[in-house]
C-alpha cells in the first residue's frame, strides 16, 4: 500500500477519535459537574517507510497517533439552586461514593435522600462521609452542610444541631491518571492515591456546571468533519488517478 494512502488513513483514523471526543463533551455540556476532554496527537515515524517509495531514501514518512486524551479539570460555572441537597466544590476535591465496583469519585453535587434515608447521587449511589454512608432520620430536618463538610440536621421538635456526618473529600497529586467509568464517575487508575482534601470548600445551595464550551466544541467539530471530508475526496481522487493510470497501461500495445 502506498505511503500516501497509508498517512491519510492514519489522519483519518486520528479525526475520527477527535470526533467522538468532541461529541461527547457535546452530549454533557448539561452534565453537571462533567469535565471537557481534548485529543492528544503525536507524530509516529516509520522508518520502513520512505518518501515516495523509494528505499534509499532518508527521508522517513510521518504519520498521525492518536496518544489519548487530556482532561480540563477547570472548574464549571456555578448555578445558584438554593437547593439545600445541591452541593458544589469550590477547588479541586471529589465526593467520595460507594458503588458495586468500589469507591469511586464525583463532581456532581446533585444529591438526593433515598428510601433508607441514605445521602446518594442521581445513579443512586450513596455518598461516603468519614465513616461510612450518611444516613438521615426521618424526623431530620434542616440541612446544613458547612464548608468543611459537616453534615448537621435538626432532628424532630429539637433546636439544637445534630451531626449526620462530614463529606469525605478527596483529591489527586495528578488528577490526569483518573478513569472516567460513566455515570460521572471516576477511578483512581494506576498510581492515582486518594488525599484528604482540607483546602476545598462546599458551597450548599449551588450546582457546578460542565466546563464544556458548547459553541467551541461545535466549531471543533465543524473543523474536524470538514477535514474528514477533505482527506476522503483526496484519497477518492488518487484512487481514480490509480485506475485511469493502469486502464491507459492496459492499452499500450505490447
Amino acid at each position: 500500500m502506498e505511503n500516501a494512502l497509508l498517512i491519510n488513513l492514519s489522519r483519518q483514523t486520528a479525526l475520527e477519535r477527535q470526533l467522538d471526543v468532541i461529541a461527547n463533551n457535546i452530549a454533557n455540556v448539561n452534565t453537571s459537574g462533567f469535565k471537557s476532554d481534548s485529543s492528544l496527537f503525536e507524530e509516529y515515524l516509520n522508518t520502513p517507510a520512505h518518501e515516495d517509495n523509494f528505499v534509499g531514501s532518508d527521508r522517513r514518512v510521518s504519520f498521525v497517533q492518536d496518544r489519548g486524551t487530556f482532561r480540563d479539570m477547570s472548574t464549571g460555572p456555578l448555578e445558584q439552586t438554593r437547593n439545600p441537597l445541591d452541593l458544589a466544590i469550590d477547588g479541586a476535591a471529589f465526593l467520595t461514593v460507594q458503588t458495586p465496583a468500589g469507591e469511586r469519585y464525583t463532581r456532581d453535587g446533585n444529591l438526593h435522600i433515598n428510601p433508607q434515608g441514605q445521602l446518594v447521587t442521581v445513579a443512586g449511589n450513596p455518598v461516603l462521609g468519614a465513616n461510612g454512608p450518611i444516613v438521615f432520620q426521618q424526623t431530620d430536618h434542616d440541612i446544613n452542610i458547612a464548608p468543611d463538610g459537616t453534615v448537621t440536621v435538626v432532628e424532630g421538635s429539637g433546636r439544637a444541631d445534630s451531626i449526620r456526618g462530614s463529606l469525605r473529600l478527596v483529591s489527586f497529586t495528578d488528577a490526569q491518571k483518573m478513569l472516567k467509568e460513566g455515570l460521572n464517575l471516576y477511578s483512581a487508575g494506576n498510581g492515582a492515591t486518594p488525599q484528604a482534601d482540607t483546602k476545598s470548600t462546599v458551597r450548599q445551595g449551588y450546582l457546578e456546571k460542565s466546563n464544556v464550551n458548547a459553541v467551541g466544541e461545535m466549531s471543533r467539530m465543524m473543523e474536524v468533519s470538514r477535514a474528514y471530508t477533505a482527506i476522503a475526496n483526496l484519497m477518492q481522487q488518487q484512487s481514480e488517478l490509480q485506475k485511469t493510470a493502469i486502464q491507459q497501461l492496459a492499452d499500450v500495445p505490447a
